[in-house]
């Protein structure tokens, strides 16, 4: 798994936590971006999160960037399209990529809800297309979700979970594409309740914050939801589910206060309003004390 070609399209938040995340383990990699400003500012993002990981600055210096696809994917291994989540864009992106790829590179995509057949759908060998959804920020978050179509070449999966493996990531095998794979359902689940009981008046968003942050969330790191439902025993969690279950939302789609605080310009951190107001201190405390937050568990995952 060493000395892989890696090409990343897209040169957002996403896209070169990406590529830092494979040139701090040796590999070179082209990122296509189009936006010049964008582009140009990208090696010192990745200098500046090195740094503050105590790790060799000079990792970036295996970046290169590229204005056009064509340029990027030339000569690639692996290639992972990594632009915003939008279907149609991303299946122009995808027929261009093979278009331009050499005939043996994995095609990939970091959609974190979009099923990977749909953005596949115009490739004409979908054996080598599977998803890799990394998780923000990707040089910090271990998990990477590579997701498998009914296409995919069992080969094409282990090729992509070994390369990840070898660079300090925790790869899973998502066996069946469905929206939002494993992650994502599991966390929009929980935040749709968490919506509803504000909606329905039970608590207000801070409660629900503080409930979560203050019981179960500090367990989830060590002890997930099946691991728990096994120490506290199948028994008593079927006894639950049965009196709670019942009385949970069920709702097909988004909750009306969701959709009415988008519709009154409420978007959160960056209007300084959404389900809580949050002044400027507040925003820059709360993402410093996030960004500290992972260091340290990065920091004790590499021990």
């Amino acid at each position: 798994m060493t000395n892989q070609r890696i090409a990343i399209i897209g040169g957002g938040l996403m896209g070169h936590g990406i590529a830092q995340a494979f040139a701090a383990a040796g590999h070179r990699v082209a990122i296509q971006e189009p936006d010049a400003e964008r582009r140009s500012a990208i090696p010192d993002h990745v200098r500046r999160n090195l740094r503050a990981l105590g790790e060799d600055i000079a990792a970036a210096n295996l970046i290169d960037l590229h204005e056009t696809l064509a340029g990027a994917v030339a000569g690639a291994d692996i290639v992972i399209e990594a632009v915003p989540e939008d279907l149609a864009l991303k299946q122009r992106i995808v027929a261009a990529i093979e278009a331009a790829a050499p005939p043996h590179a994995l095609l990939a995509s970091n959609t974190s809800v979009i099923p990977i057949t749909r953005i596949m759908e115009p490739l004409s060998d979908k054996s080598r297309a599977l998803g890799t959804h990394w998780w923000n920020p990707p040089y910090l978050i271990p998990l990477v979700e590579v997701i498998q179509t009914q296409d995919t070449s069992d080969a094409a999966i282990a090729a992509m979970i070994g390369l990840l493996t070898s660079i300090g990531k925790t790869p899973v095998h998502v066996r069946k594409d469905v929206p939002g794979f494993i992650g994502n359902r599991l966390q929009h689940a929980l935040w749709r309740e968490a919506i509803a009981l504000v909606q329905n008046g039970v608590c207000d968003a801070e409660t629900v914050d503080a409930v979560v942050k203050a019981s179960f969330g500090r367990r989830l790191a060590v002890l997930g939801p099946l691991e728990n439902a096994d120490l506290v025993g199948t028994d008593l969690t079927l006894a639950v589910h049965e009196h709670v279950l019942p009385d949970l939302d069920r709702s097909p789609g988004p909750l009306p206060l969701l959709r009415d605080l988008v519709a009154s310009g409420r978007l959160g951190m960056k209007a300084g309003a959404g389900f809580r107001t949050w002044t400027e201190a507040q925003r820059e405390e709360v993402t410093a004390t996030l960004a500290t937050h992972l260091q340290r568990l990065d920091g004790l995952d590499r021990r």
